[in-house]
């Protein structure tokens, strides 16, 4: 277990300041779709909420929101005043997501600028209780939203997803230089797929190669976070709403996303901390009277 306590407010990138209700906002990103960004994203979220966390997910895939049905919620999100609302709440961690806001079957055939309004919306817009962790799932590529997350949104750090697949990595690398080149720190690169896990006899294979994320960690200076296996049981239990760690708690492909999310945890605590909101507001008034 996590102390919550012990998580404290990081820097975030230049120009922004801290959200009131959130210590902690991560991007998880890819540069590339098909890498399993999203069932990453929210295996690990639960996972920290399993160590004791207070948890938030934002699903900023706008265009192709998969967060409801991948955390087993449909019902709309509650709204108290008429202008903001409730975040759902799903396996120990909150959450919203277009996915619960337009019909299922609804295409989102909408320009740039208004996707991009849509994420600050949902940030902002949702009454967000006390977080410790909050997780950004990006949709892939380097484009609109992943600009207005570098502009509008605090960001303490990033996560690439990728698989050992060459074609994989050389997006995955993008991501890395495209969080480096808007301030933001990548915490550290996770391997999806690493292995294929037979379901029959339990057989290991790197069917996608491997060695691939250990290099590029290596060429940025970054850590390896966790490596997760490709297992048919993964892909089951998103489709049910009911993530693996929950599902099958304890069991070793759990296991794995739960290490992923403590070498998360160890690589935040790593980076510099955010002391603005301790010294409070400052009031300097100068007397030129002689």
């Amino acid at each position: 277990m996590i102390d919550s306590a012990s998580i404290k407010r990081h820097q975030v990138q230049s120009g922004q300041s801290a959200h009131k209700n959130i210590k902690n906002i991560i991007a998880v990103g890819s540069g590339k779709g098909g890498v399993g960004k999203s069932t990453t994203s929210v295996n690990v979220a639960v996972s920290l909420a399993q160590l004791g966390l207070q948890v938030g997910v934002l699903d900023a895939d706008i265009y192709g929101p998969s967060m409801g049905m991948m955390l087993g919620v449909a019902e709309r999100p509650e709204s108290l005043d008429g202008k903001t609302m409730q975040p759902l709440q799903a396996h120990g961690v909150h959450f919203n997501t277009m996915a619960v806001l337009v019909d299922q079957d609804e295409p989102m055939i909408w320009r740039g600028p208004m996707v991009s309004r849509a994420l600050v919306q949902l940030l902002e817009e949702t009454n967000w209780p006390e977080l410790d962790i909050m997780i950004v799932d990006l949709p892939p590529g380097t484009g609109d939203i992943q600009l207005t997350l570098s502009q509008k949104i605090p960001v303490a750090g990033a996560v690439v997803v990728t698989t050992p697949q060459d074609i994989a990595l050389l997006d995955a690398r993008r991501a890395v230089k495209m969080f480096e080149k808007v301030g933001i720190n990548t915490l550290g690169v996770i391997e999806n797929m690493s292995t294929h896990v037979c379901s029959t006899c339990g057989t290991q294979e790197a069917i996608f190669g491997e060695g691939g994320a250990a290099q590029l960690v290596k060429d940025f200076d970054t850590e390896l976070l966790g490596q997760l296996p490709l297992h048919k049981d993964i892909r089951l239990q998103s489709d049910e709403g009911q993530p693996i760690v929950a599902a099958l708690e304890g069991g070793g492909i759990a296991q794995s996303y739960q290490r992923a999310a403590t070498s998360l945890i160890a690589a935040l605590q790593q980076q510099p901390k955010d002391f603005s909101a301790s010294f409070g507001k400052i009031d300097v008034q100068i007397n030129t009277a002689e």
